[in-house]
């Protein structure tokens, strides 16, 4: 079930990750067509969106954890 934001349909960082990986590959090895080309790197840039999204997140949930003190005690980095 989808979100307003179509977040069900987002894939996971692995998955876009990996999926960024093999567009890139593609895209260094040549051969395409200039269409197939810019379809590629398009499909990149959503991806390389994908993955930034999913760090900020990521950030986001480690700087909340480590501002809540547990025991009363300061948040230490790790």
């Amino acid at each position: 079930m989808a979100d307003e934001t179509g977040a069900a349909d987002k894939p996971s960082y692995e998955q876009a990750r990996d999926e960024l990986a093999d567009v890139v590959k593609r895209l260094e090895a040549g051969g395409l067509t200039l269409e197939e080309s810019l379809a590629l790197w398009e499909r990149g840039e959503k991806l390389a969106a994908i993955c930034e999204e999913w760090l900020e997140g990521a950030r986001a949930r480690l700087a909340a954890a480590m501002a809540r003190p547990e025991d009363g005690e300061a948040a230490a980095p790790f």
